[in-house]
């Protein structure tokens, strides 16, 4: 796959992501119920000690996240910009990964919202790193020769 087209790929699943944290806030700040298939476990773990990082949802957290991430990739190409996307995602999945043992261990409820946001940082995570790690530097000429004195000068 071609880096023009994991980029795209990228900013298609950060859209994504972007639209589940985006609804995941908005029922946080309005205080209703979410959309759930899975009998109330998203009320569940809406409601645990866990939906909080020092005051701040972690709605609101994977919100900003996915909007620097989106911000990373439509930066001027570049190895700094690859970085930028790279960290951001390995530390979204990281904290995906977390929360989600949180919903596992702690909550004992899974939040298919949480879990579909889960997939998607890591899927961007290995695509980002990928993208990091493939993509090489632009050629940079190689010196000129020094210039050699004709014999007898």
């Amino acid at each position: 796959m071609g880096h023009v087209v994991v980029k795209r790929v990228m900013i298609g699943l950060a859209l994504i992501g972007l639209g589940v944290a985006s609804y995941v806030t908005y029922v946080h700040y309005a205080g209703i119920k979410p959309l759930c298939s899975a009998g109330g476990s998203c009320e569940t773990v809406q409601a645990s000690v866990y939906n909080n990082v020092l005051g701040v949802p972690v709605a609101l957290i994977g919100l900003l996240g996915y909007i620097a991430i989106l911000a990373s990739l439509f930066a001027p190409e570049g190895e700094n910009a690859r970085l930028a996307t790279t960290l951001m995602t390995v530390v979204g999945f990281a904290f995906s990964a977390y929360l989600t043992y949180r919903e596992a261990f702690s909550i004992h409820a899974y939040c298919e919202w949480c879990l579909s946001s889960a997939a998607i940082m890591t899927i961007l995570a290995s695509l980002s790193t990928w993208r990091f790690l493939r993509v090489t530097p632009p050629a940079v000429a190689p010196p000129a020769p020094a210039p050699v004195a004709p014999p007898g000068s």
